[in-house]
């Protein structure tokens, strides 16, 4: 049974394109609304249902709509991540690291192209956080991976219907990905890049951070060694995999 407050919040959702901002005013201000009729599955902050690990964060998600099944978040996680435009070896990587993890945990990354779909496609139980509308299928080439997920896993967004894949919606759904993990492993990253924004929710959310590290002459992904010099945990070989958690 959903909260009284939770069609006002699904309204202003859709009112407001999912802006976090523009929701939050509405539900301070007590703003009148016209109730609808969502047509895909949705919970809201205020709903018994919520998701514990969204409510550590400084900006939860006031709803948020999926696809699939809401119960994989009760699960032990691991988030992957890494670029888009990624090497050859990363995929590669990719394939082992989840291949050697997926008995024992839920993999959790963003449904975009490069290492994300690659971690997504060689899961068992897997959840993806999108930056459009649970409807959108972005990237295309992921389209196949989308609809087996949209049955049989989880994909989420806090994103009404028709919401299209602005730029700007990425970074904010990384901290998604953070709250929802029980911790994270980089692949492959440069320095400047969303990855580096999930690593950096992580970090304020006391998340532990693994990454690979990169080859001498792989000049184009200098971000995990750097992580590593900051502090994040080395992954030199696949034993290292048991240590993690």
């Amino acid at each position: 049974m959903n909260h009284p407050l939770s069609q006002a919040i699904l309204s202003y959702a859709i009112q407001y394109d999912g802006q976090w901002s523009a929701i939050g005013q509405a539900i301070k201000n007590k703003q009148p609304y016209q109730p609808v009729i969502c047509t895909t599955k949705y919970v809201t902050i205020v709903d018994d249902n919520y998701p514990l690990c969204f409510r550590r964060l400084r900006y939860p998600p006031w709803i948020l709509f999926y696809k699939g099944k809401l119960e994989l978040l009760d699960q032990p996680t691991i988030g992957i991540v890494g670029a888009r435009q990624c090497s050859k070896q990363a995929l590669i990587n990719t394939e082992t690291v989840v291949k050697h993890l997926r008995n024992r945990y839920c993999i959790v990354s963003g449904l975009a192209k490069g290492i994300d779909g690659q971690a997504h496609r060689f899961a068992k139980q897997t959840i993806g956080f999108i930056g459009c509308g649970i409807d959108r299928i972005y990237p295309k080439e992921n389209m196949n991976l989308y609809s087996s997920m949209s049955l049989n896993q989880l994909i989420m967004s806090e994103y009404p219907l028709y919401t299209p894949p602005y730029r700007s919606h990425f970074p904010w759904r990384n901290r998604l990905i953070a709250a929802s993990i029980d911790a994270l492993i980089v692949i492959e990253a440069t320095y400047k890049s969303g990855t580096m924004l999930t690593v950096n929710e992580c970090n304020t959310l006391g998340v532990p951070v693994y990454c690979l590290p990169t080859a001498f002459e792989n000049e184009a992904y200098p971000g995990c060694n750097h992580l590593i010099e900051s502090g994040a945990y080395m992954i030199s070989n696949a034993s290292d995999l048991d240590s993690i958690l």
